[in-house]
């Protein structure tokens, strides 16, 4: 039976985004190895205007000239999001004065609980090198988009609520541009290393 050429057109046009799709995602989880076409392909990252746990604004701007992570949590995060500041506080560490040359951001999903003060708190556990971002919600959801960032607000049986989001360590150039997913299920040393070919 002969199929109808506008049938094969979907069918093809319906594989391709398949395809793209799948090699979107897998670049998005895979590591340095792919850096290069990931940056061409996907792009992730843009311009923000955000304030720190200092009361201080900070721009994308600001961070040009050095390679950064990039982190998006909250302060009421039980497990993933001070795991995650904790293994980023290990590699400044292992950094030692080259962690003065690297950016590293902690960009909060909860703007309402997640006040300077209360990121300001939370982040007197961590490695001085990290700083807190918040700011109004829509600020913050253009920043999350421009990182295709998930998040959601997720109320919780005492009247309480917690927050659904992307978990993904975001390792930034000197320019600003997405380089790939940061690995920290690695010995710190060896991701003080990998940041260092991007000073």
């Amino acid at each position: 039976m002969k199929v109808p050429h506008s049938r094969v057109v979907l069918i093809l046009g319906a594989f391709t985004a398949g395809v793209l799709l799948c090699f979107g995602g897998l670049a998005l989880l895979a590591g340095p190895n792919l850096s290069a076409n990931v940056a061409q392909t996907v792009r992730i990252g843009g311009p923000f205007r955000l304030t720190d746990q200092n009361g201080k604004v900070v721009t994308d701007a600001d961070l040009k000239g050095k390679p950064f992570l990039v982190f998006f949590g909250f302060t009421h995060c039980p497990d993933v999001c001070p795991t995650t500041l904790f293994d980023v506080s290990e590699v400044m560490r292992d950094l030692g004065p080259d962690a003065d040359h690297v950016g590293a951001l902690f960009i909060t999903v909860d703007p309402e609980r997640d006040t300077t003060a209360s990121l300001k708190d939370y982040l007197s556990s961590f490695d001085p090198h990290l700083r807190g971002l918040t700011g109004d919600p829509a600020a913050l959801a253009a920043v999350a988009k421009e990182y295709r960032v998930y998040y959601k607000k997720v109320p919780l049986e005492d009247g309480d609520y917690t927050m659904d989001h992307t978990a993904i360590v975001y390792l930034m150039d000197k320019e600003g541009r997405f380089v790939s997913p940061f690995n920290l299920k690695r010995k710190p040393e060896a991701s003080a290393e990998e940041l260092r070919k991007y000073l």
